[in-house]
């Protein structure tokens, strides 16, 4: 029941910790002050946090416009993802991603202090938020992955090759999990049509094995009282 489609097993991903993530991007927001090009290395950080405090796909982020923030909506403003990934062919599914984990902070930074410089205007209809350097442009797919790629192997080495955008969607659904978010609430923001996905994402935090286990030693220890 409420099972994905296909035979085939999802491979198992093991996001890093909130300690390593909060280094990789610490270094990354140092490396702006000095780099060669601010603009799009800015755009390109933001919207790898994206990915980490709203659990966008690349292509979801990347095809956002400025339009699609709804500063007004909800207690924090929300993201309206038009090109999200569809079930089998089905086309985009459509979803609205509430602005949580400070994302509605990272995206008021950037669109204040970093838009502009692009030269684009924000008048104009379907106006990207995140530009490439060609003015009316979008940023591309490879970009924001080789950005991330390299910005891992400088400040977050020992993740080099494996801390992906979709290994930061991990990321963002496990942390959701450990504070305390309901699996049904996970599914719904990162877009999942079956909760069953949404359990693989944050099953490496689960504890229903310990806590079975625990449980199991505490019968075994009350059958055992009053034995001599």
């Amino acid at each position: 029941m409420n099972r994905p489609r296909g035979s085939k097993d999802a491979m198992l991903r093991i996001p890093p910790s909130e300690a390593e993530v909060t280094a990789l991007f610490t270094g990354w927001a140092q490396e702006l002050a000095s780099c060669r090009k601010f603009a799009p290395s800015a755009r390109n950080y933001t919207a790898a946090r994206l990915m980490a405090e709203a659990g966008l796909r690349v292509n979801e982020a990347r095809r956002l416009d400025l339009a699609d923030i709804k500063w007004d909506l909800g207690r924090f403003g929300k993201l309206h993802v038009r090109h999200g990934k569809g079930s089998r062919g089905s086309g985009p599914r459509e979803r609205m991603v509430p602005l949580i984990n400070h994302a509605g902070r990272t995206l008021h930074w950037f669109i204040e202090d970093v838009w502009g410089q692009f030269g684009d205007d924000h008048t104009r209809p379907c106006a990207p938020l995140f530009p490439s350097e060609r003015v009316g442009g979008r940023v591309g797919y490879d970009a924001v992955r080789a950005a991330l790629a390299a910005a891992v192997a400088l400040h977050l080495p020992v993740w080099t090759d494996r801390l992906t955008p979709h290994v930061l969607r991990h990321f963002c659904a496990s942390q959701l999990y450990m504070n305390g978010v309901d699996l049904i609430s996970i599914q719904e923001m990162l877009g999942h049509a079956w909760v069953a996905t949404t359990m693989r994402y944050v099953h490496v935090h689960r504890t229903r094995i310990e806590e079975a286990w625990l449980a199991a030693q505490q019968r075994a220890a009350q059958r055992l009282e009053g034995v001599t």
